[in-house]
């Protein structure tokens, strides 16, 4: 049983130092997070921070700013440099939007700005986020030559019909083309796969698992999908499998996931040996990330704080803030009594948990702060009963929500979202 002093919530800002300010001994591992926002078409399940280009379907060629917003990027950076001064990044994560859209040569760029800026590690993990509909051979090859050496692949299924009522850009013949241009150029490939789709039953489901496991990809992202606010399926739901063709789809393709080797290492995410995603760990992880482009969001720990950066969401504004030389986002401390829940919010996806001592490396925080929480999640049987990892069970993985809401402090700031628009979804 995990025995722990609680801590009452009056109590907390004390714990973390005089004036509501924390001590961090050390500086978590630093990530970067480049979101490029355009899309060719808006799918109707989406709430990414994604636009399509000016002039999409209106029977003229679209057009996306491209040198501009690589301008703007770098001038994002630029102000943010002086605040990681010496730090090492680990991985870089171009993200969108679909990050394929833009050329080769101006990713070209936008990476020489960047190791000319920060400290790359020589053997970084830098992922792209690819479409099929945008997937072209020599495009790959040229990505894969400027040292992006993981490509992850929005597949979300291998069905035409699916596809069609996903609102997908690409067929099932474009997506199984895409893969193996992928896998032709990189031995670092992510698959992102959707289930519980319209109508789907577990066969279905369990075959977009099971044609993904042909491909041996050394990465799988398994996604739910679910109706998000502010969508195009918000305002005309579509009528999905219930409770019970749910669970029979996920144990369907439990069965396939197992088959292909993949061990399950985060809610949402497969990887082989040595393959789980970096950039997400770092997230999961409670690391630090600079977070740059329209809508990104950064998390920097200095000594004494902890801040989130926001950036404006609009493209158009992000752009207009970059040609009058402005910071296009906003920055705040994050309160020390919301570090417990933002901390567990991101930790208790993993389904190996964190180390119990990375709690106070990564807030500052003591761990009897959440004392009264952890013996309330093992007694629900949601938290292993071992004091030395925060680690769901079985269980608190599949209630995940309770569990992560137990660490929620009522009289804390309402929390930041976590990262990027990616924060629970990157690839």
């Amino acid at each position: 049983m995990i025995t722990i002093p609680i801590v009452p919530v009056e109590a907390r800002r004390a714990l973390a130092g005089g004036g509501g300010t924390i001590r961090l001994g050390a500086l978590p591992p630093l990530t970067l997070y480049v979101h490029i926002p355009w899309c060719v078409k808006k799918c109707p399940y989406c709430d990414f921070n994604s636009h399509e280009p000016a002039g999409a379907g209106s029977g003229t060629p679209a057009t996306i700013p491209e040198a501009e917003y690589v301008d703007a990027l770098i001038g994002d950076l630029d102000r943010v440099v002086p605040q990681v001064w010496g730090r090492r990044v680990h991985a870089i994560f171009f993200g969108g939007g679909t990050p394929s859209l833009f050329s080769a040569a101006a990713l070209d760029r936008l990476l020489s700005a960047i190791r000319a800026r920060l400290v790359v590690e020589a053997d970084a993990e830098i992922t792209l986020e690819a479409n099929p509909g945008t997937a072209e051979a020599d495009r790959f090859a040229a990505y894969r030559a400027l040292g992006i050496n993981r490509l992850s692949l929005g597949i979300q299924s291998f069905d035409d019909g699916f596809l069609a009522k996903l609102g997908r850009i690409h067929d099932g013949d474009e997506a199984r083309a895409a893969v193996e241009m992928a896998l032709t150029h990189f031995d670092n490939v992510n698959l992102d796969l959707m289930y519980a789709l319209p109508g789907q039953d577990a066969d279905q489901a369990a075959r977009d698992v099971s044609i993904a496991r042909g491909f041996a990809p050394s990465h799988l992202s398994l996604y739910q999908l679910t109706v998000e606010p502010n969508t195009v399926f918000a305002k005309y739901p579509p009528r999905l499998p219930d409770d019970d063709a749910l669970d029979a789809i996920e144990d369907a393709i439990a069965d396939e996931v197992s088959a292909g080797g993949w061990r399950r290492y985060e809610v949402s995410a497969y990887a082989r040996d040595g393959r789980a995603c970096r950039h997400n760990l770092n997230y999961w992880n409670f690391g630090d990330y600079i977070g740059i482009g329209a809508g990104a969001h950064g998390k920097l720990s200095f000594p004494d704080r902890i801040v989130r950066q926001t950036r404006v969401r609009s493209p158009a504004s992000y752009l207009e803030h970059a040609a009058h030389d402005r910071a296009a986002f906003d920055e705040v401390a994050i309160a020390p009594e919301a570090l417990p829940f933002e901390f567990m919010l991101n930790a208790l996806r993993l389904v190996d948990g964190v180390p119990a001592r990375r709690f106070t490396e990564r807030t500052g925080l003591p761990l009897s702060a959440i004392g009264a929480a952890l013996g309330d999640a093992e007694r629900r049987g949601l938290l292993v009963p071992d004091p030395s990892v925060l680690r769901p069970t079985a269980l608190g993985l599949r209630f995940l929500n309770d569990l992560q809401a137990l660490f929620l402090d009522p009289t804390a700031v309402a929390p930041s979202a976590s990262a990027s628009h990616h924060e629970t979804a990157s690839r």
